[in-house]
């Protein structure tokens, strides 16, 4: 899959129903060496719990609610990888992972991710924006390796998992199998321009 198209996520299958419409994901570079991220959900975002307004800050545990995350690599399969949850809270977090869900305790990010979240009776749209400082260690990449998720939690009660892809018989976003979006990695492109 290439990164720059729109990309539905879908279900995990047998979770809870889905609040809202369809929610798709785009992903682009910033022009900076970074990325941004644009999650759109359509449809009746009033079945979607959000959680309150919150200081722009590093937070645990935000997947617990409406959360939506991206899992970064700079190869398919054993290189290290990064997690991020945006809130639409404004709360975000980041961490460095040395092996399949082997979290990196020492890791701080270096730079904090914009977040803009834009909501009405029709659509819940939220962009994050990842500085370059925010991105793995390129090694001798060139491409990115990336997987888009998001946990949606219902006005009337439970969580749905969604992902571009859900290769595991459970939902498991940190599964290489769903880093499925491709792309030239944008500190390269930064560096030859």
């Amino acid at each position: 899959m290439t990164a720059t198209e729109i990309h539905p996520l879908v279900p995990f299958p047998g979770t809870h129903p889905c609040p809202g419409g369809p929610l798709c994901a785009r992903l682009d570079g910033n022009g900076q060496g970074g990325l941004v991220i644009t999650y759109r959900l359509r449809g009746a975002a009033d079945e979607i719990l959000l959680p309150g307004p919150a200081r722009p800050a590093f937070a645990e545990d935000l997947w617990q609610h409406t959360c939506f995350e991206a899992f970064v690599a700079t190869a398919v399969a054993t290189s290290p990888y990064r997690e991020f949850n945006f809130s639409p809270s404004g709360e975000w977090a980041a961490f460095d992972f040395m092996a399949y869900r082997q979290r990196d305790h020492g890791y701080r990010a270096e730079a904090v991710p914009g977040l803009v979240l834009t909501r009405d009776d029709e659509r819940l749209e939220l962009v994050a924006e990842l500085p370059a400082a925010l991105l793995p260690p390129p090694g001798e990449a060139r491409r990115l390796h990336i997987g888009l998720a998001a946990v949606i939690e219902a006005t009337r009660g439970g969580l749905c998992y969604l992902a571009l892809h859900h290769p595991a018989n459970r939902p498991d976003f940190h599964h290489r199998g769903g880093f499925v979006l491709e792309l030239a990695d944008p500190r390269r492109i930064q560096e030859a321009s």
